[in-house]
């Protein structure tokens, strides 16, 4: 398959402008229409890494994530409720869906996990660890453990 594209264009994987180009840019003395020359990217791309104070790319997105879907009111009722009774996320969204109908298992979802509640804390005590189980196991039913040669013979175990 064959694909067409003008010589500005770029891809992520063989960007003109790898971490190591952007550190040159920045150690750079050369001018901008040098350095673009040089390089062979665009003067804005080369002035825009001589501002930047790191090599990282910025993060992409609204700088501060909200719903649209839900009112900051509603979004707040969610989240209050979410820890307030610490419920799975099904039962939240049939708690509730009376109160906001147009609220979906995705967005209740998006809501909570933009407030870092997405998962339910582990409740501790109540379970033991795999480890902790078998040894209580071993120690109150030693017979559970016991091996059978006859059992681990091919054929049938009758």
């Amino acid at each position: 398959m064959l694909i067409s594209l003008h010589k500005q264009a770029t891809t992520t994987p063989s960007a003109m402008t790898t971490h190591a180009v952007r550190a040159a840019i920045q150690r750079s003395q050369a001018s901008t229409a040098a350095l673009s020359r040089e390089l062979g990217i665009n003067l804005k791309t080369v002035a825009k890494w001589r501002k930047r104070e790191t090599v990282e790319d910025r993060k992409t997105g609204p700088k501060e994530p909200r719903s649209s879907v839900l009112s900051e009111a509603e979004d707040a009722m969610v989240v209050e409720f979410r820890r307030h009774t610490l419920l799975p996320l099904d039962d939240c969204l049939h708690a509730l869906q009376p109160t906001i109908p147009h609220l979906t298992r995705s967005a209740l979802h998006r809501c909570l996990q933009r407030h870092g509640i997405s998962r339910l804390p582990d409740v501790e005590g109540d379970k033991p660890t795999p480890c902790e189980y078998i040894c209580k196991i071993w120690t109150s039913e030693p017979d559970r453990f016991i091996v059978d040669p006859i059992h681990q013979m091919p054929g049938l175990n009758t």
